[in-house]
């Protein structure tokens, strides 16, 4: 069978959703856990955008120890040469060329002919394949792009030493049949004496990515780009938990394989969405919460007779098991790494010291701790706010109506404490924080949900707020067994994160 490469984004295009920010250790541990689930190839980041896009990147290709490492790069000398920086300690890097060939983008933001656009990629595909073994050219907006210049464009960065050709729908304009007549036609017509290897890279904004990664794929394409939960710009990338799972319920059809490991894809996906502070729509596919779900009645007759019937694929596939064995406040350090180490966590000892300290503190407010409780734990702890910690929450009935909070906050030695009131508790708390960071960010959106069912269900809080000057939005996440605190923390944390955010260049 053919073997299909994932390449995932989540970290570099993922991270271009609004509102989405990961620090360097979020980055870290979605690496790691992208790795376990069996990535080919992880876009590590930007490495020219900023000092923290950089270090990001640097500190992945030190972590991982099996997937390709891939950071982008303008056709910019500088661009390339900031990648090398990050990327030559990964055990294999590879760089990611792009260029704009369509004609709106060469008329309005290149300014640049189609001859000047040929002698760019011409020069820094050369000049990356000097630094790179691997060099990955991209053709931005190529499904808009005229059939013969697009050619003429990849034959060029072939010619230069590029081994892998990204055909980019950028706007998410294609649909499978176009898309995938564009592989066919350009695979029929490159010459290259070396192998050449082709990659999808779409979005979803007419809801076509998934169907056009795999239409591309039925055409020659070796290698799928795409997100975890489909995180992106606009509406989104091609989701890979989709395509892996289309590949492997339909390998009659696709006669494809891949590294993927089905059964992390639910913890994958639950990690993205908690660090990336995007829920997943009940009704998602593979990984939403109604995904293995019947209320017809008809439905439920059929399942119970036979799951077959109304179910292609078992929840336990892609990780979802039916039972568990929840800990609780009696369970003690041993059970309690031993759960972990099945759930495929291994920590340093002062990493599961803490970990350990915030389930025995958890474990005394629920009556069980159940895993879904453990993995946001990780997660949290795995977040961080660019060191604020929220210390206390103290909130008094005032007159009229209105509540008062006293917040206090610490970061390294130093204590933040302050006051105000608001219509709600809510509201008094942030206006609290607010005077601490003094900024005075708009808050877009406030979601609470409860990570299980019955009355000791921790709370998740998503907040996504704006800079009122810049208009540049954050997320903020924070997870507790009280509403007010989880608040509190997930509002923390956006303000940290908009007070310490890098500038791009």
């Amino acid at each position: 069978m053919r073997k299909i490469q994932f390449f995932d984004t989540s970290l570099r295009d993922g991270e271009q959703t609004p509102g989405v920010n990961f620090n360097t250790r979020e980055k870290v541990q979605l690496a790691l856990q992208l790795e376990k689930w069996g990535v080919d190839v992880i876009e590590a980041g930007f490495p020219i955008a900023s000092e923290g896009d950089f270090e990001a990147v640097e500190a992945i290709a030190k972590a991982v120890t099996k997937m390709t490492v891939a950071g982008l790069a303008r056709c910019q000398k500088k661009d390339i040469d900031r990648a090398y920086e990050a990327l030559k300690q990964a055990v294999d890097p590879q760089i990611h060329v792009f260029l704009a060939t369509s004609a709106v983008h060469r008329e309005f933001k290149l300014h640049m002919t189609k001859e000047e656009v040929l002698a760019s990629i011409n020069t820094h595909v050369r000049y990356a394949r000097e630094k790179f073994a691997k060099v990955q050219f991209s053709p931005e907006d190529a499904t808009r792009t005229d059939k013969d210049f697009l050619l003429a464009a990849v034959q060029t960065a072939i010619d230069a030493g590029a081994t892998i050709i990204n055909v980019p729908d950028t706007v998410g304009y294609s649909n499978p049949t176009e898309y995938g007549e564009l592989f066919a036609y350009l695979i029929s017509h490159i010459t290259s004496d070396e192998k050449i290897t082709f990659s999808s890279h779409c979005h979803d904004d007419l809801g076509m990515a998934t169907a056009n990664a795999l239409a591309a794929i039925e055409n020659g394409a070796d290698r799928v780009e795409g997100t975890i939960n489909g995180i992106g710009e606009r509406a989104g990338n091609t989701a890979l938990e989709e395509v892996a799972l289309a590949l492997h319920i339909r390998k009659d059809f696709y006669q494809s394989d891949t590294s993927i490991k089905l059964d992390e894809t639910k913890r994958t996906s639950d990690l993205i969405a908690r660090l990336s502070g995007i829920a997943v729509p009940k009704n998602k596919a593979i990984v939403g919460g109604n995904a293995y779900a019947h209320e017809s009645g008809i439905h439920q007759d059929g399942v119970l007779k036979n799951p077959e019937t109304y179910e292609i694929i078992t929840p336990q596939l892609v990780g979802i098991k039916t039972n568990s064995l929840p800990l609780g406040k009696l369970s003690g350090r041993h059970a309690f790494i031993d759960k972990m180490t099945q759930l495929g966590y291994q920590f340093e000892q002062n990493e599961s010291d803490a970990l350990f300290k915030r389930f025995k503190e958890l474990a005394d407010k629920k009556k069980q701790v159940t895993e879904q409780d453990l993995l946001a734990l990780v997660a949290d702890q795995g977040r961080g706010s660019d060191g604020y910690e929220l210390d206390a929450v103290q909130l008094q009935y005032v007159s009229n109506g209105h509540q008062g909070a006293v917040v206090s906050i610490k970061k390294e030695q130093e204590t933040f404490v302050a006051s105000a009131i608001g219509s709600g508790s809510i509201q008094a708390i942030y206006n609290s924080i607010d005077q601490i960071f003094d900024q005075q960010p708009t808050l877009l959106n406030y979601e609470i949900t409860a990570l299980t069912s019955g009355e000791d269900a921790q709370a998740e809080v998503h907040v996504l707020i704006e800079c009122s000057d810049s208009h540049e939005k954050i997320s903020g996440i924070g997870l507790d067994f009280d509403v007010l605190q989880a608040s509190a923390k997930a509002y923390v944390q956006a303000s940290a994160a908009l007070k310490n955010r890098g500038v791009l260049v």
